[in-house]
């Protein structure tokens, strides 16, 4: 295996050998690769410490009355915009600001609801978790395709090419195993359009082409589409475009749905893959190229290896991002709430210095959108 560390002045690597194990089940998605398990003393110190954490807390894993507050504003926020664009009519100059605001919530809502309901970590209640995490629904996603791109192949195999879907992204480079074409060395000044559409891409494309091909890539195993998910999926998909779509086009017109569709799924779009990127891709993260089928690294020094912290210090943007700028934290324990992460860091980080793991993390949201920018246009060339 080649691990690849990208600094601003070098690159690191370093060679490790192989056994070769496939075992692939395309319903189950079960791992085609294998971490090792030969010395975990570092998650089972760090798992120990985090549940003695919550014993001595006192606390539960998941979401608290706080988490159910946010979920109520957001879900309220959505109706009062969706409400105020189509039905009250504001000035247009205040209609562009609430559609850029509709965005946010969007991405809002998937991070702080869907995102922690999706992991089952929202709720003690299993039935609560699975009608929040329809939420991606009615944004026009899948909460089905979404787990088994999301929670089993990124949250397992993060930064590994081939394995996490997540960072394969058309007409961009950001592997050292994807191939260069012509066309990579401009994305670092393209690559922010490539972001701005990818929500209207994922809803209008992406879900469809997953649905009929049956896989996550072109290249990955098939999976199975049970008959209920059939039925959710086109339900869903109609519900969706009656709501965002065809109500809008009857009341206030085509024009100024699809003007008001494109900037609020833009900022959308921007926040989701902003957020996604400066988690993974950055020059402290490391891409692992895979030539057999196991690991060197037990998992949770892979996700460390593989995952940046940003801006943990502001309040508003864990907030608004459900704590996925607690990124490390998140990989590592994805069962576990964000409202805990804040907590859990200074355990992670007392933990990773004890064994000598590095652990990754930018004092600001500039200062990791400046290392992923340079990642960019590293793999440009």
């Amino acid at each position: 295996m080649l691990i690849c560390n990208y600094t601003h002045t070098h690159r690191k690597v370093r060679i490790v050998n192989f056994s070769h194990i496939n075992t692939i089940h395309a319903r189950t998605m079960q791992p085609s690769l294998k971490f090792s398990n030969v010395n975990t003393l570092f998650s089972k110190s760090l798992k120990q410490k985090i549940n003695l954490y919550f014993e001595q807390e006192s606390k539960k894993k998941f979401g608290n009355r706080r988490l159910m507050l946010k979920a109520i504003i957001l879900l309220l926020s959505l109706a009062v915009l969706y409400v105020t664009l189509v039905f009250v009519q504001p000035h247009w100059i205040i209609g562009v600001i609430l559609c850029a605001i509709l965005g946010v919530n969007f991405a809002a809502i998937g991070f702080n609801i869907m995102h922690d309901a999706g992991h089952n970590s929202f709720s003690d209640n299993k039935k609560l978790n699975s009608v929040l995490s329809y939420s991606l629904n009615l944004l026009g996603g899948n909460i089905y395709l979404w787990k088994l791109k999301h929670n089993i192949a990124h949250h397992t195999y993060t930064n590994i090419d081939g394995e996490d879907h997540d960072i394969e992204i058309k007409f961009m480079r950001i592997h050292h195993d994807q191939p260069l074409k012509k066309h990579h060395r401009f994305q670092h000044i393209y690559f922010m359009l490539l972001y701005a559409i990818s929500y209207l891409a994922w809803i209008f494309f992406q879900d469809y082409e997953k649905y009929f091909r049956r896989r996550l890539s072109p290249t990955s195993d098939k999976f199975n589409f049970p008959r209920q998910e059939h039925i959710i999926f086109w339900v869903s998909k109609f519900i969706h475009f009656q709501i965002f779509i065809t109500i809008p086009i009857l009341v206030v017109g085509f024009v100024p749905t699809l003007i008001g569709l494109l900037i609020s799924s833009i900022v959308c779009g921007i926040c989701l893959a902003t957020v996604f990127q400066l988690a993974h891709v950055v020059s402290e993260t490391e891409f692992n190229t895979v030539e057999n089928c196991k690991i060197e690294d037990e998992w949770m020094i892979h996700q460390l290896r593989s995952t940046a912290n940003f801006a943990t210090g502001s309040k508003v943007l864990t907030w608004l991002l459900g704590g996925l700028n607690f990124q490390v934290e998140h990989h590592l324990f994805p069962k576990i709430s964000h409202v805990h992460y804040p907590a859990l860091n200074r355990i992670v980080k007392e933990t990773s210095k004890e064994f000598n793991i590095k652990y990754n993390e930018y004092k600001t949201f500039f200062g990791a959108l400046r290392s992923h920018f340079m990642v960019i246009k590293l793999m440009s060339r």
